[in-house]
C-alpha cells in the first residue's frame, strides 16, 4: 500500500484552519458563523471518537456521557452566572422558590473550578469505566452496548431531576459567557473561534499521536491484541489512554456547544445523539484523520439546515447515505481520497535492468 507523505496532514491542517479562522469570519454572516461553531463542537468529540474507534477499534457508542459532562458543568456556570452572586437560577426559583441552591452547583460560580471540571471530570469517569472493561476483556458489540447503556442512563438522571438539572427543559437563556456578553456579535464571534482553534488543536494531538509509538501500538492493539500482550504490552493500558483522551475531547466539545446553541437538554446526551456522532464519523471516515470532524460537521448541518425544513424526513436521508456509504464504501467517503491521493503520489516503477552483453571470447 502506498503511504502519503508525512507532511501532507499537516498541510492539510493549517489549510483547514485558515479556512475556519480566516476565510469564515470574513464570508459568512452571523446566522451562519454561529452554526459553524456548533458544527466545530460536534467535530471535536468526532476528532476523539476517530482515535478511540478508527485507530483503536473501540466502538464508543456512548460519548453522549462525556459530551453531557462538560456541556452540563459549562452550562451550570453559564446559569448561575445569568442569575448573579447570591442568587438561584430561575427554573429553581419556579419549582421550590424556598429551596436553596444545591451544594454541588455552589462550586460553578468559579470560572476556574468549570474549567478543571471540563477536563478533569471525563477523565476520572473514563479512567473507571475503561479500566473496568478493559482489563476484563470487554469488546466489540458488549462494549458498544454497555458505553450505550450509560448514555442512556445519564439522559434518563436527567430528565427526572428536574429541581436540580432543569429536567427534559435542560438549562438555556444564556446572557453571560465568563464576563462577556453573549449577545455582543463581536463575543459571539469569539466564542466561535474559541471553538475552531480548540478543533485544530485537537487534529494536531490527535495527529501527533498517530505518527507516535503510541498509535502504532493502539493500531497493533486494534489488529493484533494478543501479539502486543506476546511482546510485553498490556493491551487495556493502551486503550484506556485512548479512551480517556476521547472522553475529554468529546467534553470539551460539549463545553463548547452550550454557548454556541444556547441550550443543553438530555436529547443532546441521549442515545440518538451518541448514535448520530457515530454516524458522521463513519460516512467521513473513521480511520483518517480529517474523515471523523468533516463528516461530523456535515451531520451537524444535515440536522440543522433540513431538519429543520424537513424534520420528519431529513433522518430519511442521513440514513439512506449511510448505507450507501456502508455498503459501497466502508472506510468512509475519505478512503476515496486517500485512493486518489496514492495514485498521484505513486512511485515510478523502476525502469528494468538490461543485462549486459557477455564480451566475445577472443581466441
Amino acid at each position: 500500500m502506498t503511504k502519503l507523505k508525512p507532511w501532507l496532514p499537516l498541510i492539510g491542517i493549517g489549510v483547514f484552519a485558515a479556512l475556519l479562522l480566516v476565510i469564515a469570519p470574513l464570508t459568512l454572516n452571523a446566522h451562519w458563523i454561529n452554526n459553524l461553531g456548533k458544527y466545530c463542537a460536534l467535530a471535536i468529540a468526532a476528532v476523539g471518537i476517530g482515535l478511540a474507534w478508527g485507530r483503536g477499534g473501540m466502538l464508543v457508542m456512548g460519548q453522549g456521557v462525556f459530551f453531557g459532562l462538560g456541556a452540563y458543568a459549562m452550562a451550570m456556570h453559564l446559569t448561575l452566572e445569568t442569575a448573579g452572586p447570591d442568587n438561584l437560577p430561575t427554573f429553581m426559583i419556579l419549582y421550590d422558590p424556598l429551596a436553596g441552591l444545591p451544594a454541588f452547583w455552589e462550586p460553578f460560580r468559579s470560572e476556574a473550578f468549570t474549567v478543571l471540571a471540563i477536563l478533569i471530570l471525563p477523565v476520572i469517569v473514563a479512567s473507571i469505566l475503561g479500566y473496568a472493561l478493559f482489563k476484563r476483556r470487554v469488546k466489540g458489540a458488549y462494549f458498544a452496548i454497555l458505553t450505550q447503556a450509560l448514555a442512556v442512563a445519564l439522559a434518563v438522571l436527567i430528565s427526572s431531576t428536574i429541581r436540580e438539572t432543569g429536567g427534559d427543559t435542560g438549562l438555556s437563556d444564556f446572557k453571560y459567557f465568563f464576563g462577556f456578553v453573549l449577545n455582543d456579535e463581536d463575543n459571539k464571534l469569539m466564542v466561535y473561534l474559541i471553538a475552531a482553534a480548540l478543533l485544530i488543536v485537537c487534529l494536531l494531538v490527535v495527529w501527533q499521536l498517530n505518527r507516535s509509538r503510541f498509535g502504532e501500538l493502539l493500531i497493533a492493539t486494534r489488529d493484533a491484541e494478543e501479539r502486543v500482550r506476546f511482546l510485553g504490552y498490556d493491551p487495556a493500558n493502551i486503550k484506556l489512554v485512548a479512551f480517556v483522551i476521547a472522553a475529554v475531547m468529546a467534553s470539551i466539545a460539549g463545553a463548547m456547544f452550550v454557548p454556541l446553541a444556547g441550550i443543553i437538554t438530555p436529547q443532546e446526551i441521549g442515545a440518538s445523539a451518541s448514535i448520530l456522532m457515530i454516524a458522521g464519523v463513519a460516512l467521513g471516515g473513521r480511520a483518517s484523520l480529517f474523515g471523523p470532524a468533516l463528516g461530523a460537521m456535515a451531520v451537524g448541518w444535515g440536522q440543522s439546515s433540513l431538519g429543520s425544513s424537513w424534520p420528519s424526513g431529513w433522518i430519511y436521508i442521513l440514513g439512506m447515505v449511510f448505507i450507501l456509504v456502508t455498503v459501497f464504501v466502508p472506510m468512509g467517503l475519505s478512503s476515496i481520497f486517500s485512493k486518489v491521493s496514492g495514485l498521484v503520489w505513486r512511485p515510478r516503477a523502476a525502469a528494468p535492468a538490461v543485462s549486459a552483453p557477455y564480451p566475445k571470447r577472443t581466441e
